[in-house]
């Protein structure tokens, strides 16, 4: 097992560790992402839920259907409202930490971006990041 990661929310209420190795990031460009997170885009790291554990305090939680149909839940800080996972119906397996959350965000290197249909023009990231319009089709569902 890799060195744990830990993180948690700017207020200090909710705190995690996550003892695996971290999956790939991505951007997103979703008008829910951006409205979840304030910006232009979410950073997201891919987990496994079964390794990811809070070990202080207790999330408060949104779910709504996204675009593809499927309920996203989002998942936050109740004192602060720093925005922490996302956990998607169809893929009950992993959770998304939001890369901001980490106490060692340097750790992150994202690896694509989807929904870039929905990209705000005034955001620019590496053109040589792999790109797709909409969410990125995956035939392997370890993949993210």
């Amino acid at each position: 097992m890799d060195d744990v990661v830990s993180g948690g929310c700017l207020c200090g209420y909710v705190r995690f560790e996550y003892g695996d190795k971290l999956g790939p990031a991505n951007y997103c460009h979703c008008t829910d992402c951006r409205k979840t997170t304030g910006s232009a885009f979410n950073i997201g790291i891919r987990t496994h839920a079964s390794t990811l554990r809070i070990i202080a305090g207790k999330v408060k939680s949104y779910t709504k259907t996204a675009d593809s149909g499927n309920a996203i839940t989002r998942e936050f800080c109740p004192e602060c409202g720093s925005p922490l996972f996302t956990r998607a119906s169809a893929k009950p397996q992993f959770v998304w930490i939001k890369a901001g959350s980490l106490d060692d965000p340097s750790l992150v290197k994202p690896t694509y971006q989807i929904w870039t249909d929905h990209a705000v023009p005034w955001s620019h990231i590496d053109t040589n990041l792999p790109s797709f319009p909409g969410n990125r089709t995956i035939a392997n569902t370890n993949d993210a």
